[in-house]
């Protein structure tokens, strides 16, 4: 739990959705903290410290799934901005994430650019907690009101993240919010992942990580056959790529659970980490 203290930031006004938020940053600090970390986050371990919440609501949730998560993200990203030195990354419904200054570190002599959107709360909260940079810029505002999209210069190219978003919003919405960006960015790409497809199904009041809480519903999911037919039915995408997941720490994560994402018979009722590229 995170005690009080007069130089935390109390978050909790935070709820639904943007909750969600807390409970990916609480185990991604968690992952980086660990004395054999696989996620290099010092910018999650404070963000952390920073913040007055009752963290221990969301149950003991050591989080190793989110980091990989973001490794995920983070692989896509950096192969993107290797080709793309100067692209701006587009991050819908960032939450806490801390990717900026990972990838920042990880490029040398770093030149990307940063859209950071989120609603008015988390952004205020974001202003608040994190590091000022002149290559960030904020938008409070929801995803779906695509304004956002006239402030982005995509003469350098467009690298959109949508981590831990999709599956909370109406399949309608979902489709709608992969298909404009395909129309307005060619050349760019777009990460987003998914939970299996039975989440939906058997969890349509969300699923419950302790006493105290329970994960809102995600009523969006496609399995990897359904994502790779966005390429023939949804204009502008020119590719799809099933992203592998990525090895953790441990017998489970970093041998049993890749390989199962990756075995035949499984791969229709798994979740996805999809990788969309704009034509």
């Amino acid at each position: 739990m995170s005690l009080p203290g007069p130089d935390r930031v109390d978050a909790s006004l935070l709820t639904g959705v943007s909750e969600t938020a807390l409970l990916t940053l609480s185990g991604r600090a968690s992952q980086a903290a660990h004395p054999d970390a696989i996620l290099d986050d010092p910018m999650a371990i404070k963000l952390v410290d920073s913040i007055d919440f009752d963290f221990a609501k969301f149950g003991r949730r050591k989080g190793q799934e989110m980091a990989l998560r973001s490794l995920a993200v983070d692989t896509c990203a950096l192969a993107y901005l290797t080709t793309h030195p100067k692209a701006t990354v587009v991050a819908l419904a960032e939450g806490f994430q801390t990717s900026f200054w990972r990838l920042n570190s990880a490029l040398p002599d770093a030149q990307f650019r940063w859209l950071s959107i989120d609603l008015p709360p988390v952004i205020e909260l974001r202003r608040r907690l994190l590091p000022h940079s002149p290559r960030i810029t904020e938008i409070a505002q929801s995803a779906l009101d695509y304004s956002w999209t006239a402030r982005i210069d995509s003469s350098e190219g467009v690298f959109i993240t949508a981590e831990g978003l999709l599956m909370y919003l109406q399949p309608a919405e979902a489709m709608q919010l992969i298909t404009e960006c395909a129309k307005r960015f060619p050349g760019g790409e777009m990460f987003f992942d998914v939970p299996p497809t039975i989440v939906k199904k058997v969890a349509r009041n969300g699923v419950r990580s302790s006493r105290q809480y329970r994960v809102p519903p995600m009523p969006f999911s496609l399995s990897p056959r359904q994502l790779a037919d966005l390429a023939t039915t949804v204009p502008g995408i020119r590719a799809v790529r099933d992203m592998p997941m990525p090895k953790g720490r441990g017998w489970f994560f970093g041998t049993l659970y890749p390989a199962l994402w990756q075995f035949p018979p499984i791969r229709q009722f798994r979740g996805a980490y999809t990788l969309l590229e704009f034509g």
